[in-house]
């Protein structure tokens, strides 16, 4: 038994529900460390390359660390957001002031999620071609993904960001947390909370015929 019962959602209903969440995560309910373990173990059965499993998840709840790694995103994340963004002609440009105003939450609150995460993974792809590269993210973000989607069963959520790794974001991350920066690569950073409800609907996206391809491009 688990000591939070999933959702009642149908495969379907959590592949296309599972949102990036900011504003909707509770910053003041504590998330156990048994319920990150189940959903880590679930995301444990994601694919990884010749079987490495090479992969570590660094998780924290330290106050201290948690202001930190915050202050870390923070430089780049800043100027980032208030820089002004690409259009698209079409769907996408009506949602990109609320992902903008969703996005600056997170920036000011960062510090107070209830844990954070940053998957690693064994070795250091810099500079690397992009089949090894490729196959290198492979290894990890299969397994990442698939932790977003535990919490999601389990009425938590999270946000995929990766802006503190500009710069020198990364090696003052590994810094903080004791991450061996020559030998593991960080994957990104995860903000992780219960969410306030759990009714989160499919997004606006292009339609797939759009994007599709056959045989040529």
């Amino acid at each position: 038994m688990t000591s939070t019962p999933p959702l009642n959602l149908t495969v379907d209903e959590l592949l296309t529900t599972t949102r990036s969440v900011r504003k909707r995560l509770d910053l003041e309910r504590p998330v156990p460390r048994e319920v990150i373990l189940e959903c880590l173990d679930l995301a444990l059965q994601a694919p990884t390359g010749s079987n490495s499993q090479g992969w570590q998840f660094v998780f924290v709840d330290d106050p201290e660390k948690k202001q930190a790694i915050a202050d870390i995103y923070r430089v780049a994340a800043t100027p980032y957001l208030d820089a002004e963004k690409p259009t698209y002609g079409d769907a996408r440009d009506e949602r990109t002031p609320k992902v903008i105003d969703s996005a600056k939450y997170l920036n000011d609150h960062l510090h107070e999620v209830p844990v954070m995460l940053i998957p690693c993974l064994e070795g250091r792809p810099d500079g690397a071609p992009a089949g090894t590269s490729a196959g290198f993210w492979g290894s990890l973000l299969p397994a990442a993904w698939s932790f977003m989607l535990a919490l999601r069963s389990r009425g938590l959520g999270s946000a995929w960001t990766s802006l503190h790794l500009v710069g020198d974001g990364e090696k003052r991350a590994a810094e903080i947390l004791g991450i061996p920066f020559e030998k593991y690569s960080q994957g990104g950073l995860f903000p992780i909370g219960y969410t306030k409800g759990t009714d989160f609907k499919k997004a606006k996206r292009l339609p797939a015929e759009q994007l599709t391809h056959w045989n040529t491009w």
